[in-house]
């Protein structure tokens, strides 16, 4: 299963999706957020947190730790309580409701239950953003099998999503995430429903989205994952968020309350 960073070429919206200034700046900024559902109970407090271009981030913590939270504000599913959420400098919470969905075109999100339309192919759960952007349709079937050959599903447009296993069903749910080109991929436990080596499979194909340079949050809480790998980690801890810059692996010292938080 062949994919090469060279075939997956940006093609689509030549044009500025922000403004020029946006390109010094943080893709992502956390300042002093806080997020509860339950007043004696913040899921995030008081958390800052700050995601460069090109960074691929581990966010872990055990469950309930506010992953899915913490994610589900940057792609404004939820607001926060209290802070600011920027991205590319922009404030999250004063977007207006017209400006939500130009924020998401920038962002491709991959959950942990794929989140397919069943009964639709292949072809068509990828090719949905590209649809509801409009975009001709020569264009939407090339830029499809462009990441479909990516995720190693070339041919496999025309069955339908309720036949395939569950790993290639997270391959569809990455290339739909992928397929806009968007500047930052939020991946929502995307290994919780898969084994051990689908997991790591899954793991190397984001991998190899990042060296294109799309910026990575992976959430999950398998610390097999973790130590696979020496990318950042930010672990969520009570609340807050402890950066673990070099992987657990590297650093394992400088991380023995945090990984008291997650460990099984």
């Amino acid at each position: 299963m062949a994919r090469t960073a060279a075939a997956f070429r940006p093609a689509l919206r030549t044009g500025q999706r922000f403004d020029a200034s946006a390109a010094s700046r943080p893709i992502l900024s956390f300042e002093s957020v806080f997020k509860s559902y339950r007043t004696d109970q913040p899921v995030l407090r008081g958390t800052n947190l700050l995601v460069e271009r090109g960074e691929f981030v581990f966010i872990t913590g055990p469950s309930g730790a506010g992953k899915s939270t913490l994610l589900r504000l940057v792609y404004a599913a939820e607001q926060a309580d209290d802070g600011r959420i920027l991205f590319l400098g922009r404030d999250i919470a004063r977007l207006t409701p017209e400006s939500i969905p130009v924020l998401r075109r920038n962002m491709g999100v991959v959950f942990q239950d794929f989140r397919l339309v069943p009964t639709w192919t292949v072809y068509d759960n990828v090719a949905i953003p590209l649809d509801i952007l409009g975009l001709p349709s020569r264009l939407i079937r090339t830029r499809v099998g462009e990441v479909l050959e990516r995720v190693g599903l070339a041919g496999r447009g025309g069955d339908r999503a309720h036949v395939l296993s569950g790993g290639e069903q997270q391959r569809v749910a990455i290339a739909r995430a992928i397929v806009g080109e968007p500047a930052i991929i939020l991946a929502d436990e995307p290994t919780g429903n898969l084994d051990p080596q689908l997991a790591i499979d899954t793991l190397g194909l984001f991998e190899e989205i990042h060296e294109t340079g799309t910026t990575i949050l992976f959430a999950t809480h398998d610390r097999s994952l973790l130590e696979i790998r020496a990318h950042r980690i930010i672990v969520l801890d009570e609340g807050r968020a402890i950066d673990v810059p070099n992987g657990l692996a590297v650093s394992e010292e400088d991380v023995t309350s945090p990984q008291g938080a997650f460990a099984s």
